[in-house]
């Protein structure tokens, strides 16, 4: 908006320029020769404004004059409209019921109003997947201990993936699909327990005691209830205990410990309570672990770990993390089960699951003693680089550990996310996932929740080659990262030989990538060429993402496509993302408020989005862009017409109005209409927004405050300005106006011009609204009607105040039949090119709201669309999608 300004700055100095010019010009005419060619204008004894000798300084303040005269080209009061307009607009998304989520009591926010016209023209959504897509509501379902998979049942995931697959329910072994227990054991009958949907006999109920590793099932559980930092309380009604957890899995994991007998029940600052079962005689007591140290998990460690002594004074590491930095840790006789694990972590994560490497090793006391001055030292330091010193010491004696095996809880999605990722893909918006899950976890939760499809062929970017993997064990850390960066190129350049090779054909395509590949590709020499590969596919999955990596691939989408680009998340890990994004929504979730408190917009869940896009982002931009048009054009009317005037009398400067009537033009004869047009306008129906999501591509490709639309309304407003002037000129002066044969003098001209400009601005305002309420009608006209009431009024009070305004309504203009036929005529010849303009152009070269709401007519008559659309309108349809499908390629 800020180029149009300068456009009507510059169109304001243009013509004050040319006025002074040909002010000057007459000026000094007027004497010529010792001849006065005006005579009655006195120029021998006038002012400097006009004296005809210095008519080079009168032509400067006729310039000055023309400034403050033209000035309401300059649309001062837009800017006022616009952050009423857009307070209100928030109002708007504040209530909408659609968006409010009952279970939790949240509706939507917006924490903003600068950003809502930006809803409407997102190109690009970049989303977390934990607590975004998903509930965050994680569930201990299955486990692998000592190679040997534990827990039953499909999940959601794979539900979903069976349901979209033509070839059936994916391929599960005994252990990891749902089958009938043996001796239908009661206890999956029994409560359930949040946090715990953990289904296998063999385990519960102290049937663990029986299994061959015992002793490692022990550890394993023991571990899960020590390594952590939850909280436990005891309800003092039931007596049960809850614990307050920082996150979701860290709570399911305590739950599951205490359902298989190792029950967390109190935790003080450097000791740790359990309720164990002992193996031997199956009964429950009480055992204390003296807390030493925590090492915090953190998105760089991607692990935590907790030193602890047992009353049998062992020291013990207790650590659980992902597979990527855990396995690499163990020591050469901790690896006894690590193929079958990894086999288990594999599958887990192909059904979706959130998997954790569990392990554990004992520590001498020399070695502890030696580490313990090190790590103390370094959380002492106070210096920039100390998370890196503590996370250096602290790796110094995470290593040589013992596998114990592997947890996989469910985070399932969250409600109609398929369908809203569906329907925004339908919009032509891209989705992008940045995730922190393994690969085959990512995937598989994309099919589930529709952003990959069967029919789309998947270009994968990863590290894990047998080639990498070679170099990484033999710990040259340069030659891994020269190799690395090669086949990361040479896969880039494969999937854009594919991508071109795809042109012709309707084929999609989904970039999926993984941490380390994303690393790289996101190096100064790579980042152009990943950007173009992954702008050609339909769907972009970056796995095991850290917040860093969040927040450099939504820099790199915003700044080099220079398209609107919006971030959704839930979590701190998040908050980078949605800073650095255009637009930043917040989920409302369980993992706190840190992104909704950095977000513009929060929302309680993910299908909240489609909403506030396609219904509210498609509205809000709409209503700003016909609102900022209609404010030039009404300027620019009013604007000209003065020009027009001014040009008429000689470029003398004197205004075509009453000074009250040109003060009251913004505030009270055009202002609320113009509020009403950004408030309540609809082109369709909240319905039909989401019914055709294409209609949200008006936004996206700006078509309704582009150049030739703002250009358009410019000649409009030129138009409309000549036609005012000149057809009211030429019909009224020299004609016998009152009944008494007086002709149109200088006030009654004004006035009648003027009321010309209010029912033409107001009646503009009218054909161009889509959706009438009372509001909008009580404005348009009151704000008409109330031209005349002022009129009455200002033209009541004493001439000394009103001037050219005095009885001029009452006594001159209401019982002249002239002046009534001849503000008819003038509106109806004003209006006239823009109604034929439209006209034309929803019939032959309609826009898309145009060719939804014919679509709409025509279904309410009950009559097949192909009979009542021309030819050229599906044109325009199939144009719009081949369009949509060539960006998708």
């Amino acid at each position: 908006m800020d180029k149009i300004v300068y456009i009507l700055f510059s169109m304001l100095i243009s013509i004050s320029f040319i006025g002074s010019v040909f002010f000057g010009i007459e000026t000094k005419r007027d004497i010529s020769g010792g001849k006065h060619r005006r005579w009655y204008l006195r120029p021998d004894a006038t002012t400097v404004f006009y004296d005809s000798r210095r008519a080079s300084l009168a032509a400067f303040f006729h310039f000055l004059t023309g400034l403050m005269l033209y000035g309401y080209l300059i649309p001062i009061s837009l800017y006022v409209s616009i952050e009423i307009v857009k307070v209100l607009q928030c109002l708007f998304i504040n209530q909408d019921q659609e968006m409010y989520y009952e279970e939790t009591d949240r509706p939507s926010h917006a924490r903003t109003s600068n950003l809502n016209e930006e809803l409407g023209q997102v190109d690009t959504i970049l989303s977390d997947k934990t607590g975004t897509l998903t509930c965050n509501s994680m569930e201990f379902v299955k486990c692998s201990i000592a190679g040997i998979a534990y827990g039953r049942g499909m999940t959601e995931v794979e539900r979903a993936l069976a349901g979209r697959r033509s070839d059936g329910p994916l391929e599960n072994d005994g252990n990891l699909s749902d089958q009938p227990d043996d001796d239908g054991d009661t206890f999956y009958s029994r409560k359930p327990i949040k946090g715990f949907n953990f289904r296998d006999k063999r385990l519960m109920n102290g049937h663990w005691v029986n299994e061959p590793h015992s002793d490692v099932i022990q550890k394993f559980f023991r571990v899960l209830a020590l390594c952590n930092t939850a909280v436990p309380e005891k309800d003092k009604e039931s007596g049960e205990i809850f614990y307050e957890a920082e996150s979701p899995d860290e709570a399911a994991f305590v739950i599951a410990a205490r359902e298989v007998g190792f029950e967390l029940f109190e935790r003080k600052q450097t000791r740790i309570s359990l309720h164990e079962l002992d193996p031997e005689t199956a009964k429950i007591f009480d055992r204390t672990y003296e807390l030493l140290q925590v090492l915090e998990f953190s998105s760089s460690r991607k692990r935590m770990s907790v030193i602890v002594r047992s009353e049998e004074n062992d020291l013990l590491l207790l650590s659980k993390g992902a597979d990527s930095v855990m396995l690499e840790r163990l020591s050469e006789g901790g690896r006894l089960f690590e193929a079958k694990t990894k086999d288990h972590v594999k599958r887990y994560a192909e059904a979706g699951l959130r998997t954790l490497v569990v392990a554990y090793r004992e520590i001498g006391e020399d070695e502890y003693t030696i580490w313990e001055k090190e790590f103390s030292k370094a959380k002492a330091t106070v210096t920039a680089d100390r998370d890196v010193l503590v996370d250096e010491i602290a790796d110094k004696i995470e290593k040589d550990l013992v596998l114990l095996g592997a947890t996989a809880v469910e985070d399932k999605l969250q409600k109609k996310v398929p369908e809203c990722i569906e329907k925004l893909a339908h919009a032509g918006i891209k989705i992008w996932v940045l995730t922190g899950d393994k690969m085959e976890t990512a995937i598989n939760i994309g099919y589930a929740c529709s952003l990959l499809r069967q029919e789309m062929k998947q270009i994968i970017i990863t590290l894990d080659t047998p080639e990498i993997e070679a170099l990484e064990k033999q710990g040259d850390k340069d030659a891994v990262s020269k190799a690395s960066l090669v086949s990361v190129t040479e896969q880039i350049r494969d999937g854009k030989s594919q991508l071109n090779s795809a042109k012709e054909s309707s084929l999609t395509f989904g970039l999926v990538i993984d941490g380390k590949s994303l690393a790289f590709a996101l190096d100064k020499s790579l980042e152009k060429k990943f950007l173009e590969l992954a702008l050609g596919c339909a769907s972009v999955i970056c796995c095991r993402s850290t917040p860093k990596h969040k927040a450099l691939v939504t820099r790199l989408v915003k700044t080099q496509t220079g398209k609107t680009t919006l971030a959704i998340g839930d979590g701190a890990n998040d908050v980078g993302m949605l800073q650095e994004a255009d637009i930043g929504v917040g989920i409302s979730g369980v993992e706190g408020m840190q992104a909704v408190m950095a977000s513009d917009f929060a929302i309680a869940q993910f299908y909240f989005l489609e909403r506030l896009l396609l219904v509210h982002g498609h509205w809000c931009y709409r209503r700003i862009s016909m609102m900022i048009c209609y404010f030039f054009y009404k300027n620019l009317t009013f604007g000209f017409t003065l020009f027009w005037f001014e040009a008429y009398t000689s470029f003398s400067g004197q205004p075509a109005y009453n000074d009250w009537y040109m003060s009251f033009y913004n505030v009270f004869f055009t202002s609320l209409p113009v509020i009403a047009l950004g408030v309540f306008d609809q082109d369709v129906s909240a319905r039909l927004c989401l019914k055709y999501p294409l209609l949200y591509q008006e936004g996206v490709q700006n078509i309704l405050f582009s150049w030739p639309r703002i250009l358009g309304w410019m000649c409009n407003a030129v138009l409309s300005s000549i036609i005012i002037f000149f057809f009211t000129t030429n019909s009224m002066i020299n004609q016998a106006f009152r009944r008494d044969g007086q002709v149109v003098d200088y006030g009654i001209l004004g006035a009648t011009m003027y009321t010309c400009v209010v029912w033409t601005v107001n009646c503009q305002m009218a054909l161009s609204i889509n959706y009438f309420t009372w509001i909008q009608h009580f404005f348009i006209w009151g704000s008409t009607a109330f031209w005349y009431i002022f009129l009455v009024i200002y033209g009541s009070i004493s001439p000394i105040v009103s001037t050219t305004a005095h009885r001029v309504l009452v006594e001159a203009c209401s019982p002249s039949p002239l002046y009534w036929l001849v503000t008819l005529l003038v509106v109806i010849a004003t209006l006239l090119p823009y109604f034929s303009y439209r006209a034309f152009q929803s019939r032959f070269r309609p826009m898309y709201h145009d060719i939804i709401q014919i679509h709409r007519r025509s279904e309410g008559a009950e009559t097949e669309i192909s009979g009542e659309l021309p030819t050229s309108v599906w044109r325009k349809i199939h144009q719009l999608k081949e369009k949509l499908e060539q960006r998708n390629q």
